[in-house]
């Protein structure tokens, strides 16, 4: 483990290991400097060293239906500023390590609980998935293809924008809020929860009216024939969206397009057809011809890069968005910050290292 120098440099942090957006947030919290000793099952403890999920924390395997195990664990939140959990409701208590038990032991602890539905509600004990989250706030709704059918956004929107980001923020929260008063608490982080928060500026402009008609009728879902991605005539896409009027203008400029009707850019009755000259127009050209004439100008364009020709972008490259750590690239921490800056603490460890190793270093 290398020496911290990110914002959250001396936070403690125990992470009872599971998978999603738990993971996630331990890792955008131990590039920011936390010292994170994450718990996993026997047998479990060893980590490939291509989940960079996974980087910056040492790990250690307890068996938890063992009670000496489970005092080992107790010791260990005993010391620390967080505990992060993901299980269903009322299995931390059945350990013996729910929220009364670790805060009467440590009244300051932070006690981050990632679930899908909560901590409470009629679904609080059935399984789900970042799908069904983003299925039952409505968001899913309007992720939709062209032709009508539903497009699911990996598990971006559930897991980790609604997930993992809202664990952060309340667990960093508690933990300035703890400062403080000396006081800890629970945070319950429902992935249903955050997942509607994230929509709350659509709710905004269902409730001024400007946000009408089925999926796909919008500016921002696929309606308007300046804003989305495009087929190209060697089939791979490129993206526009000039939504100010000055860059609506430039787009049509630098694009050669001069038919009048594009003029009435806010005129939604006639979307639907420019959307189809829109789409006519991308497949006289190449992705790269597009990008050649349109990348980094008020056009407000971009072409659509896989995973691996986004590492050689060069503004991506300038900007040292992706990192060689551990002999893997990987993408860099994120924030960046100027005085305290973040890093990759250590690549994902391929080895465990023993419970009283991790006592130590916390003494």
């Amino acid at each position: 483990m290398s020496k911290a120098t990110g914002p959250l440099k001396g936070v403690r942090i125990v992470e009872f290991a599971g998978i999603g957006p738990g993971p996630m947030a331990c890792m955008l919290m131990s590039d920011m400097g936390a010292d994170i000793v994450s718990i996993q099952r026997p047998g479990q403890g060893r980590n490939h060293p291509g989940n960079f999920v996974n980087r910056g924390r040492r790990t250690i395997e307890l068996d938890l239906k063992k009670q000496e195990d489970v005092e080992t664990a107790k010791a260990l939140v005993a010391r620390a500023d967080v505990l992060v959990e993901g299980f269903r409701p009322g299995v931390m208590e059945k350990l013996g390590l729910g929220p009364d038990a670790m805060l009467q032991a440590n009244p300051r602890l932070v006690y981050g609980r990632m679930t899908g539905w909560g901590q409470e509600g009629p679904l609080a004990m059935a399984a789900g998935h970042d799908i069904n989250y983003v299925a039952v706030t409505g968001a899913l709704d309007s992720f939709r293809a062209r032709k009508g059918g539903l497009v699911s956004p990996l598990n971006l929107v559930g897991d980790y924008g609604g997930g993992a980001l809202y664990l952060v923020v309340g667990v960093l929260a508690g933990v300035i809020e703890a400062r403080g008063s000396g006081k800890g608490q629970v945070v319950d982080v429902a992935m249903c929860d955050g997942v509607a928060s994230l929509i709350t500026m659509f709710h905004s402009l269902k409730a001024m009216g400007v946000w009408a008609g089925a999926p796909g009728e919008n500016m921002l879902d696929g309606g308007a024939h300046f804003y989305g991605p495009f087929e190209c005539k060697d089939g791979r896409f490129f993206t526009i969206g000039a939504i100010e009027p000055q860059f609506y203008a430039e787009f049509l400029q630098r694009a050669g397009i001069d038919d009048p009707d594009f003029k009435d850019q806010n005129n939604r009755s006639k979307w639907p057809a420019l959307r189809e000259k829109m789409e006519a127009i991308f497949k006289t050209k190449t992705r790269d011809e597009w990008s050649a004439l349109l990348e980094g100008t008020d056009a407000c364009a971009m072409a659509v890069y896989s995973m691996e020709e986004a590492k050689a972008h060069p503004h991506l490259v300038a900007r040292k968005t992706f990192v060689e750590h551990g002999g893997a690239v990987q993408p860099a921490p994120a924030p960046r910050f100027s005085r305290t800056q973040s890093q990759i603490q250590s690549a994902p460890m391929e080895g465990r290292i023993e419970p009283a190793a991790a006592l130590a270093a916390w003494s």
